[in-house]
């Protein structure tokens, strides 16, 4: 599959500060790519790299076969961005702000397609300064696609939405793909990442720690599958005196013990019913994105674990 973007060896440094340090990863057409860290891992000055706002010290960059930085005025025909905090003229009427935005491409668009695309049509004559929150998010996504780009960059496109508005902002992102649209996007939720992105990089401190598939990074980092028993002390010391392996653990009255297959469930079930303690309610668990996150970017894995699990292996996928 043809790549998108292309990032070999970026680098970007404010004074002594490394803002990026050396990354690298690729974005195939058709996918949404997820940039995820904390504040200050890299992940702004990265996408406006990218979109051609700030210079790069060194590595090679390119956005649809062109260079960001020498190319900007071709490339920002074919791109679309969602900047951090979007916001607008506050007496301008979404109607209007495509309209404007038309003229500025010098493109002809049907505004109430777009509105509707983005499932905004019901406040097509609203001013910007009565919109919502979720709204004024959807308004910003809808001029990022005036220009109908190729790829867009949604830089925290979320942030600071309600539950409902953040999952009808999903929605919309998900139609961008299926429509063949390639997406960047940077977010603070893992949950988001874990549905929308075909593939993340987790950044910290101007590196990339790992990347891949959501699926393979939890399989890689994440502690695994666990069952998760309700009973308290009477369930753990049962599951001591089986002799049952495993890094188990008694937390607020639930046991949670590590399992490999239907098997070790069976054996677990039947050592707790021969004792004859009492227990209530039993689930399977396993790690998610945010859990592994956490790990990572927290600091919760030793040295011997992060190496052992290839992390910052070449900062590439």
């Amino acid at each position: 599959m043809a790549s998108a973007i292309i990032v070999d060896g970026l680098e970007k440094s404010y004074g002594t500060k490394k803002a990026v340090n050396c990354i690298s990863f690729n974005v195939n057409q058709g996918e949404i790519f997820s940039l995820l860290g904390p504040n200050g891992a890299g992940k702004t000055t990265t996408v406006e790299i990218l979109e051609g706002l700030r210079e790069r010290d060194a590595g090679r960059i390119e956005v649809l076969g062109m260079d960001p930085w020498r190319q900007g005025y071709e490339l920002h025909k074919r791109i679309g961005v969602i900047p951090q905090g979007f916001s607008f003229f506050d007496k301008q009427k979404p109607v209007e702000a495509i309209q404007y935005y038309a003229e500025l491409f010098g493109v002809k668009v049907s505004a109430q397609k777009i509105l509707e695309k983005v499932i905004l049509e019901e406040a097509a004559d609203t001013v910007f300064e009565d919109l919502s929150g979720g709204q004024r998010q959807k308004l910003g996504l809808a001029l990022a696609l005036v220009n109908d780009p190729e790829v867009l960059f949604l830089d925290e496109p979320t942030t600071g939405l309600d539950p409902q508005a953040r999952r009808n902002l999903w929605n919309v992102i998900q139609g961008l793909k299926e429509g063949g649209r390639t997406v960047l996007l940077t977010t603070h939720y893992l949950e988001e990442a874990e549905l929308l992105a075909d593939k993340v990089a987790i950044m910290n401190h101007g590196e990339i720690m790992t990347s891949g598939t959501p699926e393979e990074i939890v399989s890689k980092y994440g502690s695994g599958k666990k069952i998760v028993i309700k009973g308290g002390e009477g369930v753990y010391s049962a599951i001591v005196r089986s002799g049952i392996s495993g890094a188990f653990r008694n937390d607020n009255g639930e046991v949670s013990v590590p399992v490999r297959d239907r098997r070790d469930i069976i054996s677990l079930v039947t050592s707790i019913e021969s004792a004859g303690v009492t227990w209530g309610d039993i689930r399977t668990e396993e790690d998610s994105l945010e859990d592994v996150f956490v790990k990572l970017v927290g600091g919760t894995m030793d040295e011997g674990e992060l190496r052992s699990k290839g992390v910052r292996e070449g900062n590439s996928p």
